[in-house]
């Protein structure tokens, strides 16, 4: 495939994604290069339509054989990622549609596999990078040395935090008082944290509680929603401090609050205790 082809993904991101064992994957193919790997998950994602249409043909108890094929065409690929999450699903239910009296069965494990097939290819689409990193060069760098490359540089950076407020006044406080110790990002369109979710994994967030458009108490299950930030920490920011708003923030999840006009230090000293907490999981 050529370099115009070539697509990029982040697999720090694709780490935490159920199905795939990266590090396993890499081990027990030593000489797997970035890019045959990444041409793979580009593959999975250019077929995953296709399969996911014949399984509505299973579940209509409609299959082709051309239907046969593509789900066939998809077990090989998984396989041969590392990835055996659907491999057994898949399986079955060409098994079973090929047994007499067993149609509806098959209908059955093509209904509970393909929504999850469709979860599991989002997540793919979404950890797409747009440009290339330098230390890829052609793309044949093996995939455990690139690996062990970003274990290096997540090991050096700075955490990333999410302030998400309405105010450009308190985001621009935030920056200022953090931005030595922790690499800020700012969002003040609380209705565009799904889409921000989607490129960048913070490491805390810190909500505000009042919003005109959404609340704070809002935007935690937007959050957990994501298998990884289903433990992230989440710090109120609140010009509300009663006893009821507390109780109700951290019956949420979230681990902290923080009263406005906050005091830097205090800030500070929370999110550091937090963090650490979060890197000792």
């Amino acid at each position: 495939m050529s370099n115009s082809h070539y697509e990029f993904f982040d697999l720090l991101r694709l780490e935490k994604l159920e199905g795939l064992n990266l590090r396993k994957f890499a081990i027990n193919n030593q000489s797997e290069t970035v890019r045959h790997y990444f041409n793979m998950l580009s593959t999975f994602i250019h077929l995953e339509p296709g399969v996911k249409a014949a399984l509505d043909r299973f579940i209509q108890l409609k299959a082709e054989m051309d239907d046969y094929k593509r789900i066939d065409n998809m077990i090989r690929l998984l396989n041969e990622m590392g990835c055996e999450k659907f491999i057994t699903d898949l399986h079955s239910v060409l098994d079973s549609y090929g047994q007499v009296g067993n149609w509806r069965e098959a209908a059955a494990y093509a209904r509970q596999v393909k929504e999850e097939l469709y979860d599991f290819y989002m997540h793919l689409r979404s950890a797409r990078r747009t440009a290339k990193p330098d230390i890829l060069s052609d793309g044949e760098l093996s995939l455990n040395d690139y690996i062990y490359y970003l274990d290096e540089e997540e090991a050096n950076r700075k955490p990333y935090i999410l302030a998400v407020d309405d105010s450009p006044v308190i985001l621009q406080s935030v920056s200022a008082v953090l931005s030595d110790d922790y690499k800020v990002f700012t969002l003040p369109k609380p209705l565009e944290l799904e889409k921000v979710l989607q490129k960048l994994t913070p490491d805390l967030f810190l909500l505000d509680y009042k919003m005109p458009d959404i609340n704070g108490f809002e935007l935690v299950p937007i959050i957990r929603k994501h298998k990884e930030h289903q433990e992230t920490p989440i710090i109120f920011l609140t010009s509300v401090g009663t006893v009821d708003n507390v109780t109700a923030a951290l019956a949420l999840g979230a681990c902290d609050f923080a009263v406005k006009p906050f005091k830097p230090e205090i800030l500070r000293e929370k999110i550091a205790k937090h963090i650490v907490k979060r890197n000792a999981l």
